[in-house]
């Protein structure tokens, strides 16, 4: 009796969660029906009802589904050349004083600079279906690099002196005793670059315009002045980046659930 009711908790929570979520995005639905209706035009501001339509008409055509996977494959190879670069990174600059001066400062660079300055200059140096990927790496990579670092840095000493004391190999120490920390600071990591990568994915195809891109459509868009076609590819790319963080952080969540369950 006692584990039926401490197991609808959990349940009972979520549901609240997803109550008060529902609520908020009426709010929000409601807020930009008004504002709408108070611009009354709509080449500057389009109703929900009619950006949500001409969604639903977008997608019955194939040109939609093409353009959304083109665009979904250009940013997911950034995503994983940034996190393949960035845990790299961390784990030179970790061991490694010498690469971690010279790691230091290019990843502030990263940072730093803006992500417009970066596409005007690879469209001297790079075909233009490539640009969206690489800027989705760098701006990936430091996000990536900053969590992996700190998680190697944020280790238990006393792990790494039993390590020492039982002559533990580096591999084993990395694999059991730096792997837990890392994975703790990669992960949360992980869920913002996510989200950052289509931000700067569209971005960079709105200003390269490969073919068959979202960021292209945006821009045909609005040099058209076709606003509700342009807040429908922009509720496109919210919907994807925020699905796949959802999708990403209930893996997330079973990994973990089944990593604290004892073994039989």
């Amino acid at each position: 009796m006692m584990d039926s009711t401490t197991s609808r908790k959990p349940l009972f929570g979520q549901k609240s969660r997803l109550l008060a979520s529902g609520l908020g995005l009426l709010f929000w639905l409601l807020v930009w029906e008004l504002l709408a209706r108070y611009v009354d035009l709509s080449v500057v501001l389009s109703p929900p009802k009619e950006v949500f339509l001409t969604l639903f008409r977008l997608m019955q055509t194939g040109a939609f589904w093409l353009t959304i996977a083109s665009s979904f494959l250009r940013i997911l190879t950034g995503f994983a050349a940034g996190l393949f670069l960035g845990v790299l990174f961390a784990l030179l600059s970790f061991y490694s004083r010498i690469m971690d001066a010279l790691i230091h400062p290019l990843m502030s660079v990263l940072k730093a600079t803006p992500v417009a300055s970066f596409i005007i200059l690879l469209l001297f140096f790079s075909r233009n279906q490539f640009i969206p990927g690489i800027i989705v790496c760098i701006m990936v990579a430091p996000v990536i690099w900053a969590n992996g670092l700190k998680g190697m840095k944020e280790t238990d000493p006393a792990l790494l002196e039993m390590a020492d004391v039982f002559s533990l190999s580096k591999k084993w120490q990395l694999r059991h005793i730096y792997g837990p920390s890392l994975k703790a600071y990669l992960l949360p990591g992980f869920l913002t670059a996510l989200g950052l990568s289509w931000k700067a994915g569209v971005a960079a195809e709105v200003l390269a315009a490969p073919p068959l891109s979202i960021g292209g459509m945006l821009y045909r868009a609005k040099v058209y002045l076709e606003t509700p076609e342009m807040m429908a590819w922009t509720l496109c790319v919210i919907l994807i980046s925020m699905g796949l963080e959802c999708l990403l952080k209930h893996l997330l969540l079973l990994t973990g659930e089944n990593g604290r369950r004892p073994a039989p």
